[in-house]
Formats: structure tokens, sequence, C-alpha cells
């Protein structure tokens, strides 16, 4: 591994070099300005390493650049309008800095521009509207900045683009009608901003979709009934969200995804995206002229509808994906009991289940999760026996808030002092931790004196979600 300051002769090696690869070294300093006499260069790469200062004035004398990768540095200052002169980039990585200021409006003259990453710094203003400029954009990845404003209708000239990233920033509005014409999309992240509004059918012309992440935002209405049928789906996440009503049964023409978990694990290059669960990484293949992009994506099988409004029964289908590997549907007012079918995910691996109003007995075919390393079905409204001899004791807390449950001892006496707070193992695995009691509790307050939702129960029932309250408090 090299160290030290990347040399100023660097610059002066050879006039019709083409490719400088220097990433992964622990280099520190500024970019030397030598590096612009590479006139030849079209592979840039200073990745990974701990460089400093501002980015540099790229500037025209570079015309055959096709590569700039700067990720993975402590770059500041603001991006260099210079940057918008290299008129043959195809690539440009700027992710993992500590760049401000916006997005240089200009970015549309980079014609020939398949992906742009500048994820990871603390970018401000919006997305400028020249970016559809960049026509033949494949992968546009701006998460975790302070970017604002709102999705504008032009993007759907972006027709090519596959994978569209703006998570964890702090974008308002709707999603616009216009964006059904970016019918190549295939990996979709909005969450963590402050969109809203429902969901309109333009998603539904994503026919392609793989990863849609909708989660932490302000969505509301019902989910509509198209919400399985994507084909090529592997995860659907649309948590923490106001979406009310029932889950969509009755449609579950989905993808083979869900049904056979069958999902690609082969990695092939740098660099990586990286958003909880979603992993993508960019595969680059390069020829004597041109630049071409794939990647793979890696990310859990899975379905994220917690922390909503949702209420009635979980749909028997549901629980015929038999690819999911997660399944959360947590925080809701979900009532009725757990379908039967529940024996059929036997690739799952964690299920969530708490904090909502199910009742009935506990599935004897949970034991059959082989897969299965996190459980949760806390302060719901189950009853009967938990069987000491059928596994339920490798989820320690699961069954908390339960106060028609009892654990069955050895003198054949149901025991119902269950273990209130949920074992380490679910604790450390649970990529998002659920919300306070205190916080379910008021939304169920709430929701009860506006209407909101409407439970159906009997009087034992209504006499259990008074018991579950009382122990979560």
């Amino acid at each position: 591994m090299l160290s030290g300051e990347i040399p100023m002769w660097i610059g002066n090696v050879s006039m019709s070099l083409e490719k400088l690869y220097l990433g992964f070294n622990s280099f520190h300093g500024d970019i030397p300005k030598s590096l612009l006499n590479l006139m030849s260069l079209k592979y840039l790469d200073l990745s990974h390493n701990s460089l400093m200062g501002n980015v540099g004035d790229f500037n025209q004398e570079l015309v055959s650049l096709n590569l700039l990768d700067l990720s993975h540095n402590q770059f500041s200052g603001n991006i260099p309008v210079t940057i918008t002169e290299l008129k043959s980039l195809q690539a440009l990585f700027l992710s993992y800095n500590l760049l401000v200021g916006e997005i240089p409006e200009r970015i549309g003259n980079l014609t020939y521009l398949q992906v742009i990453d500048l994820s990871h710094n603390f970018l401000t203003g919006s997305i400028p509207l020249n970016i559809v400029g960049c026509f033949q954009l494949l992968a546009l990845i701006l998460n975790s900045n302070n970017l604002s404003g709102e999705i504008q209708p032009v993007l759907d000239a972006l027709d090519s683009l596959k994978i569209f990233d703006i998570g964890n920033n702090k974008i308002s509005g709707e999603i616009p009608l216009t964006l059904a014409g970016c019918k190549s999309l295939e990996v979709v992240d909005l969450s963590s901003n402050n969109l809203s509004g429902s969901l309109n059918d333009a998603i539904t012309k994503w026919s392609n979709l793989k990863f849609l992440s909708l989660a932490r935002n302000k969505f509301s209405g019902s989910l509509p009934s198209w919400l399985f049928t994507f084909q090529a789906i592997h995860t659907l996440d649309f948590s923490g969200n106001k979406f009310s009503g029932y889950i969509p049964d009755g449609n579950f023409n989905t993808s083979p995804n869900f049904y056979n978990g069958d999902i690609r694990k082969t990695i092939l290059a740098v660099p990586s995206i990286s958003a909880r669960s979603l992993d993508i990484k960019l595969s680059l293949i390069a020829d004597e002229t041109s630049l071409s992009f794939n990647y793979n994506l890696t990310t859990t099988i899975g379905i994220d509808l917690s922390d909503n409004l949702l209420h009635g029964e979980i749909p028997e289908g549901l629980f015929g994906l038999h690819g999911l590997e997660y399944l959360n549907l947590s925080y809701n007012f979900l009532n009725g009991p757990v379908p039967g079918s529940l024996g059929k995910l036997q690739k799952l691996k964690a299920l969530d289940l708490s904090h909502n109003s199910l009742s009935g007995h506990i599935p004897e075919n949970i034991t059959v999760l082989r897969n299965l390393t996190v459980l949760n079905l806390s302060y719901n409204c189950f009853s009967g026996v938990i069987p000491t001899n059928r596994g339920y004791w490798k989820f320690p807390g699961a069954f908390a808030g339960n106060p028609d449950l009892c654990m069955e001892s050895s003198g054949n006496v149901c025991q119902r002092t269950l273990p209130v707070e949920p074992g380490k193992k679910f604790e450390e695995e649970m990529e998002e931790g659920p919300l306070s009691v205190w916080i379910f509790c008021i939304s169920a307050l709430v929701s009860f004196y506006v209407g909101v939702v409407v439970l159906f129960c009997s009087s034992r029932t209504r006499s259990c979600i008074l018991q579950t309250k009382s122990l979560a408090g």
C-alpha cells in the first residue's frame, strides 16, 4: 500500500498515459496540478485514500477523460464548475467526501454521462433541472446529502435511468405522474425525505422494478391493489408513513423472487453504494473507445409495511410468498388471527408482527421455520398456551405484552409471567429498532379519537387491548 503525497512528477510520466489507478492506498494531501498535463488520460481513479482540500479545477484540457473517481476521500469545498467542461466524461464518482454547496447547474452539459454518484456529502439546494441534459444517464445517486426542493416532472426525460437514489435528504412534494416515463427504473430509493401524497399509478410503469423504498416519509392514503404485482421485485419498504386501510388481498401476481428466493449473490466491482438493506455494486467494462456499466443488487428479499395506520386482517396470500426472508408488519392496527399458511415461509429469517391487535393462538407451525432467527409477536392479543417443547425458548421476549398468553411449565401449570424485554438477539438483528412503546400508545389513542381506525373486536379482545396498553405503559 502506497502512502504520502501523490508526487508532482507523476504528471510528467508520459503524455500518452491513458489509465491511472491509485485507489485503495494511503495517499494524503492535495491532488497535484501536474495531473492536468496528462491530456490523453481516460481513466483517473484516486478513490479510497485520505486526499483532502478542494477537488481541483479539472478543465477541458482533459478532453479524453471518461472516468473520474475521487470517492472515499476527505475533499471539501464546492464541486468545481470546471468539471462540467469534461465533455467526454461518462462516470463521475465523488461520494463519501465533505463536499458542500450546490450541484453545478451546468451538469447537464455532460451529455455522455452514464453514472453520477455524489452521495454521502453535505450538498444543498435542489436537483438541477439541467441534469436532464445527461440523457444517457443510467444511475443518479444523490443519497445522504441535504438536498431540498421537489422531484421535478422533467426528470421523465431520463428514460434510460435504472437507478434513482435520493434517499436521506430533505426532498418534499409528491411523486410526479410524469415519472411514468422512466420505464427503465429498477432501483428507486426515496426513503427518509419529506415526500407526501398518495401513491399514483406512475409507479406501475416501472415494470422492471427490483427495489423500492418509500420508507420514513409522509405518504398517506390506502395501499394500491397493484402493490404486489411487480415481476422482478426483491424488496418493498413502505415503513414509517401514514398509509391506512387494508393490506391489499387477492392480487399477489408478483416477483418469482418472492416465491423462490432467487437472487444473485455475485458481486463484481467497486464502487459500492449502501443504503441500509440495499447494496449495489457497479461493475465497469472498459474497451478502447468507451465504458459500459452494469450492477449487481444484494438486498434482503422482503416486505416492510411497519409503522403505518393499516388495519384489518393479514391477507392469506401474503404468507404464500414462499421466497420472503423478511416480513415486518409491526406498529399497525392489524387484527384477527395469524394465517395458518405462515409455515410455508421456509426461507423466512425475520418476522415482526408486534404492536398490533392480532388475536387467537400462536401458530404452531412457526417452529418449522428453520431459518427464523428474529421473531417478535409482542404486544398483541394472542391467547392460549405456549408449549415449552416446540423451540419457542429461542425467542425470549417475543411474546411479551399478550395478557392471555401463558407459558407451559413442567407441572402442567400455565405460567403467565412472560419475559417483557426482547432478547438480545432480536435487538441486534433487527435493522430498524421498533419505535418506543409510548409513541405506539399515543398513536393508538389519537387514532381512536379521530376515527382513523375502527377496531371490530369482541369484548374479550377489547379487554386484551386495554391490558396490553397497561403492560406497555
